[in-house]
């Protein structure tokens, strides 16, 4: 290649960068803090990636998702980042979802696969598909626990959660031995909303993995263990992160469950254990999901990057 030719492409891709960065305005969706989401979590997770793209050039606005001051359809692009109260407060939440998609502004991740994502009955189509994931029931709102799901599972101990939740709101560990005790505060729960039963894996005491994907290309992972008599791996509850070297047959096995989500993500979290050294999905989190770019510089470029690949498609 020519030097003359090499500079005239480098001046094209100059000029095509600084034509988006100038034309596209990105609100970065966070929610209104609170002290539960934030306790023993060492970094801004947001501030390190808002201050990284827009030293990047891009025109970005931090906002609250359920702020009724903020004017959607001033934005190009909406970064669906941190509404971590979500579920708290689902029927707002998809109405918003529904007002972004009806103003045709881009949404990252997509409305269809949020609200997807947002109840774990999704995980009955991945289970469906036959990939390693931890088997799950459903206990629809109005029904009562019943012993039927130990024989079901053939375990002594269960894992009862919202089908719609984060952070471990509502989970309970149940297990043959205390289930008549614990029977009627799960009742009254599901009196409420659907539950998720799952077999309680004591693996998870040895940690739980994150692997990380932008644009469905692997980042980094990261591999979450609770503290001592806890099974809760989130920081906020007294986990601890390290950032281990994945082995490839591992983040290989984590990208096969980005197979069959229909629409591309900018990012995608796949959690779960290791079982005769393969990879079992517990969770996709595609919603609102903690990174852990730690501000690393190479894992907010992997994001950047991915970020660009959208907004040049767009």
């Amino acid at each position: 290649m020519g030097e003359g030719f090499r500079q005239a492409v480098l001046q094209s891709l100059a000029f095509k960068k600084n034509k988006i960065n100038n034309r596209m305005r990105l609100a970065f969706v966070g929610y209104k803090p609170q002290e539960k989401y934030t306790v023993g979590v060492s970094r801004d997770e947001d501030t390190d990636l808002v201050d990284f793209l827009t030293g990047k050039g891009l025109f970005i606005d931090r906002v609250i998702w359920n702020d009724d001051k903020v004017n959607w359809s001033d934005y190009n692009i909406v970064i669906i980042k941190s509404p971590w109260d979500y579920h708290e407060k689902i029927d707002a939440f998809y109405t918003w979802l529904d007002k972004l998609k009806k103003l045709s502004i881009t949404v990252l991740n997509p409305v269809d696969i949020i609200k997807w994502n947002s109840n774990k009955h999704y995980l009955q189509a991945i289970q469906d598909k036959g990939l390693k994931i931890i088997p799950s029931a459903y206990l629809p709102k109005g029904s009562e626990f019943t012993h039927q799901y130990f024989e079901k599972f053939s375990v002594d101990k269960l894992v009862v959660k919202p089908c719609i939740s984060a952070g471990a709101k509502n989970t309970i560990i149940i297990s043959k031995d205390n289930m008549a005790a614990q029977k009627e505060s799960i009742d009254a729960l599901l009196a409420e909303e659907d539950y998720l039963v799952q077999p309680f894996m004591e693996v998870i005491k040895e940690g739980e993995w994150s692997f990380l994907f932008f644009n469905g290309k692997y980042s980094h992972a990261v591999l979450k263990i609770p503290k001592q008599d806890d099974f809760r791996v989130q920081q906020y509850h007294g986990g601890t992160v390290s950032y281990p070297q994945a082995d490839p047959v591992h983040i290989t096995q984590a990208a096969a469950f980005l197979e069959i989500i229909p629409q591309k993500t900018l990012y995608a979290r796949v959690d779960g254990v290791m079982m005769n050294n393969s990879f079992y999905l517990m969770e996709l989190e595609l919603i609102e999901p903690y990174l852990f770019l730690n501000g690393d510089p190479a894992l907010l470029e992997n994001y950047y990057q991915a970020l660009m690949q959208f907004i040049q498609s767009d």
